[in-house]
């Protein structure tokens, strides 16, 4: 007999259809009829209008964004449910509470994060003031994700907001159902003038990455990454790039199994795998492999249940596209499967998976898996494990399990990456205090918290120099044409006490 909360699941996934119909996001509209340059142009208007600059401005947008989120929640949890049956729990914790968080600390924040912020001075400067100026760079585009589809938008957006920008917004066409629903609900909340929602296809995409942005920032896939980062360059656009990657896992000896898989299954399984910080290979000492996938294993049942296909807790892969390309990489490994393998193309279910004895060559270890598979891939040590990670791409993270503190400082010191986590996965995205963002492949710049905002300003340096006699006096000591002997004995006097007094100087 299957539980209550089975039945409410199977009732849910029959009465609405696992994404929207592809008509939905067109139904949603573009500004002005898909003219992106008349769009950018009208938004670059506002801009230099000055009308995103006032604190007022910037927090009646935070304080209306932070209201879509609580006034729309149902329907928010219904387009995520419709795209990757992504349960409430899932929905509130990864998507609507860290975005709260998040836009409450940068509101709280924002007279100290926009107030001009005064410097050290220098030995040459000592009559004057130096100080810092956030600016906004203008119009920014912000490009969101389908996994987290509200979560990887609207964050941004909010930095962007915090910071002064105007904005426009593509979401994801991958995730229909939350992109019609952002076009949708964001216009009824923010300032349509500064902020503007687009919604459409690669198509779309293209025609918007050929218009000149102040800033853009994008969330996806290193090989879209590459696109954006091209189409930047023309019109010299600072990016934000937000990959992915293959972020792997060491679990060392003298770890507790059950905390360690319970964690790890938590993590990995999340969203169906389908999160860019998942982690996404395990590698441990021989004689742990076994016990860890045991371990494993036991966890999802105890998550899911004996059939994770009936658990409402348990997601769904959002394309047919995604799935086809997961169950590729199943059929291609030569791995041996610990548990799961269940797969229903139908309803784009695939169980949670396990894989051990994987080698280095492996199908699943060529590519980010994206999906809910874990290979565990033994290795003899520490050595050989920070060996393969520095062999590969620079990863989004890596989760590292141990007490010893010599195998922490390994990879405190011999490794990079967005982040190095110990005993846990994913969690620290929840952080506002954190930085999240990548390195290299996995991606550039960062974000959350002040960081966010950080990203969409641009840091002016300020001087007020000082027009009193004392002042020009000083400069005529040195800094004036004709030069001479004594001129250039008052650099070298500068030029000496600023080093000892531990500051260095420019003379201009």
């Amino acid at each position: 007999m299957s539980s209550p909360a089975a039945d409410e699941a199977a009732k849910r996934e029959a009465t609405q259809p696992a994404a929207a119909a592809a008509d939905t996001v067109g139904a949603a509209a573009t500004p002005n009829g898909g003219n992106y340059k008349d769009s950018v142009n009208a938004l670059r208007s506002t801009f230099l209008s000055g009308q995103t600059r006032p604190l007022s401005w910037r927090r009646k947008q935070l304080e209306a964004l932070y209201a879509l989120l609580t006034d729309q929640e149902d329907r928010i949890a219904e387009a995520l449910w419709q795209d990757l049956r992504k349960c409430r729990q899932e929905a509130a914790a990864a998507e609507l509470l860290i975005l709260k968080a998040d836009i409450a600390k940068l509101n709280r924040d924002l007279p100290q994060l926009t107030d001009i912020h005064k410097v050290k001075k220098t030995f040459i400067s000592m009559m004057d003031n130096l100080g810092l100026q956030q600016q906004p760079y203008g119009v920014a585009l912000i490009i969101g994700a389908w996994n987290y589809p509200f979560q990887l938008t609207l964050m941004p957006l909010a930095g962007a907001i915090a910071a002064g920008n105007c904005a426009l917004v593509k979401p994801s066409e991958i995730a229909s159902a939350s992109a019609a629903l952002l076009a949708e609900l964001v216009p009824k909340y923010l300032d349509q003038s500064c902020i503007r929602v687009v919604c459409g296809g690669a198509k779309e995409t293209q025609e918007l990455l050929e218009q000149r942005f102040d800033y853009i920032f994008y969330t996806g896939s290193s090989r879209v990454g590459r696109l954006v980062m091209a189409a930047a360059s023309k019109h010299l656009t600072p990016v934000t790039l937000e990959l992915g990657g293959k972020s792997p896992v060491y679990v060392s000896e003298g770890v507790d199994l059950g905390q360690v898989s319970k964690r790890l299954a938590w993590g990995k399984f999340l969203n169906a795998g389908q999160t860019c910080i998942a982690p996404d290979y395990v590698m441990c000492p021989p004689e742990l492999a076994q016990p860890l996938a045991d371990a494993v294993a036991a966890q999802i049942a105890e998550f899911y249940g004996q059939d994770p296909k009936a658990s409402p807790d348990y997601g769904r892969i959002v394309s047919d596209r995604m799935f086809d390309r997961i169950v590729g990489l199943m059929q291609a490994s030569k791995a041996d499967r610990a548990t799961g393998g269940d797969t229903d193309r139908d309803a784009r279910y695939i169980a949670p998976t396990v894989y051990t004895n994987v080698r280095a060559d492996d199908a699943l270890m060529r590519e980010e898996i994206f999906g809910p598979l874990m290979p565990i891939m033994p290795v003899s040590g520490v050595e050989e494990a920070v060996y393969f990670i520095n062999k590969c791409e620079k990863p989004l993270a890596i989760y590292v399990f141990t007490h010893d503190g010599s195998v922490k400082r390994r990879f405190e010191e011999q490794t990079s990456s967005g982040a190095l986590v110990f005993n846990d996965v994913v969690i620290h995205a929840g952080m506002e205090t954190l930085p999240f963002g990548g390195v290299g492949h996995s991606g550039m710049g960062k974000y959350h918290g002040r960081f966010t905002f950080d990203t969409f300003s641009h840091q002016r340096a300020l001087l007020y120099k000082s027009s009193s006699a004392t002042s020009e006096m000083v400069n005529n000591k040195f800094r004036y044409p004709p030069y001479n002997d004594s001129k250039l004995a008052w650099v070298n006097w500068a030029l000496s006490s600023s080093v000892k007094k531990g500051s260095t100087c420019v003379l201009m």
